[in-house]
């Protein structure tokens, strides 16, 4: 068994991972997920307020998740999510954008209606490569205890 409760640290901050955007992949999601034109087409883009094409806000947020799956829960006791409290797109991510997402741990408990299980409450943070805040997520996972009835 991998990650579980007990493994989740309240103020830590984790290196998910890396990620590069490009031309092809900004379309591809777009013209499924978000047809907006600044997605889609370069020419609109530049008339658009991002003067170029940019990711979609949610494929950011699946780039995002994708990370978090692969590299960090994917042998975990996750249980998936009650929710996402707060996204927030703070910059656009442009055509060879690399983003780093870190998670940090904000807090934790044991649930209360069913103690072999625990909420965290995390931070998710995608950093371009020049050191600006693209995006932040705070949400909440369940994850299952190694061992219930010992954690706090």
């Amino acid at each position: 068994m991998g990650l579980s409760f007990e493994d989740m640290v309240v103020g830590t901050t984790t290196e998910v991972g890396k990620h590069t955007f490009t031309r092809e992949e900004i379309v591809e999601f777009a013209e499924k997920f978000d047809p907006q034109p600044f997605h889609v087409d370069e020419t609109a883009g530049e008339a658009s307020p991002f003067r170029g094409l940019v990711a979609s806000g949610w494929h950011t947020c699946s780039v995002m998740m994708g990370m978090l799956v692969r590299n960090v829960i994917s042998d975990s006791t996750s249980m998936g999510s009650p929710g996402v409290d707060e996204i927030r797109w703070l910059k656009p991510v442009r055509v060879g954008d690399t983003i780093t997402m870190t998670n940090a741990v904000l807090d934790k408990r044991v649930s209360q209606s069913k103690p072999d299980r625990g909420i965290v409450s995390t931070q998710w943070e995608g950093i371009n490569q020049h050191g600006e805040t693209v995006i932040t997520v705070r949400s909440k996972g369940l994850f299952g205890l190694r061992n219930p009835g010992t954690a706090s």
